[in-house]
């Protein structure tokens, strides 16, 4: 059986100009790089003005809402680079830098994984080798290699560290919600998923900006809910929109909601409860399965209908 030959292709081959030409195509492919990260980023715009200089990238993480700075080098890291990247995020007050490149100096990879060990959970630094692959004379495939991205160990045992001087309810809400992501995570259903924090809230993303599940953990009338929660930029719209879908919704989901039970709220919620014992192991237990299960149908449900919103 005769084999084809695997070999790497230079990536100024198909892009020759960073700004021009590979820019607009990863902007345009934001997907792939989603991919690699496990993310859900959204591209605001292009070449962003940063006063005599230029963001190439200014996306949106839509799990967050926050701003990410994506710099592009289609060659070795270099100082100028990381520099730009880190001013481009602190004028545009990002809270992810994501800094792709061909080749990381072992330098620049030691920098992002310093950064990443020595900041809070509210910033993140992602280093992405660009490769392109081919098989004879096949056309070039992308891959993106993930050199560096933050060390949830070390971010782990900073919280466990910050959590020790927190209230009973708040260390509950904070074990509630680490519960949660573990079993949500093990469905491998949703790419990305969001740090637990001692709130009574845990947001998933839909993959639309201002428009999101917030699942909720009420320990003073022992509820938990699924919310979606859209954000007053798109209110106006959007909530008439779901509400055309009402039935469609529903029956896709096997439950009836409550709409817009605040409706004099500029942030609008469509929610569906469960009430359970947070004392009882059980109930307990039977309430974090509840709420994986119906995470996973809001988000297959309304993420797949906010598409067709005008």
């Amino acid at each position: 059986m005769e084999l084809g030959i695997l070999k790497t292709v230079t990536p100024r081959q198909k892009w020759n100009n960073e700004a021009r030409d590979f820019t607009p195509w990863l902007a345009n492919n934001i997907s792939e790089l989603n991919k690699a990260l496990g993310l859900e980023l959204e591209v605001e715009n292009t070449e962003v003005s940063v006063g005599p200089y230029s963001a190439d990238i200014l996306a949106k993480d839509t799990g967050t809402d926050n701003y990410v700075v994506i710099e592009n080098q289609l060659e070795k890291t270099n100082h100028d680079h990381l520099g730009k990247a880190i001013t481009y995020a602190s004028v545009l007050d990002a809270s992810m830098i994501i800094w792709i490149a061909t080749e990381f100096t072992e330098e620049h990879k030691k920098s992002l994984d310093w950064l990443n060990d020595h900041t809070n959970d509210e910033i993140s630094f992602y280093g992405v080798q660009l490769e392109l692959w081919q098989i004879d004379e096949s056309k070039a495939a992308l891959r993106f290699n993930v050199i560096s991205k933050p060390n949830q160990a070390v971010r782990q045992a900073a919280r466990s560290k910050a959590n020790e001087d927190l209230s009973d309810k708040r260390k509950f809400q904070f074990d509630f919600w680490s519960k949660f992501k573990e079993k949500l995570a093990k469905t491998k259903k949703i790419p990305s998923l969001q740090t637990p924090r001692p709130q009574y809230w845990f947001d998933v993303t839909l993959g639309k900006s201002y428009i999101h599940i917030s699942n909720t953990c009420n320990t003073d009338d022992n509820t938990v809910g699924v919310r979606i929660y859209i954000g007053n930029k798109i209110a106006d719209t959007m909530l008439p929109f779901l509400e055309s879908k009402k039935d469609e919704i529903e029956s896709s989901i096997g439950q009836k909601l409550i709409w817009n039970p605040n409706p004099d709220n500029r942030d609008k919620v469509i929610i569906l409860q469960h009430t359970t014992d947070f004392e009882d192991e059980r109930k307990l237990d039977e309430s974090l399965n509840w709420l994986v299960d119906y995470t996973i149908k809001f988000r297959e449900t309304f993420s797949k209908i906010i598409k067709q919103a005008p």
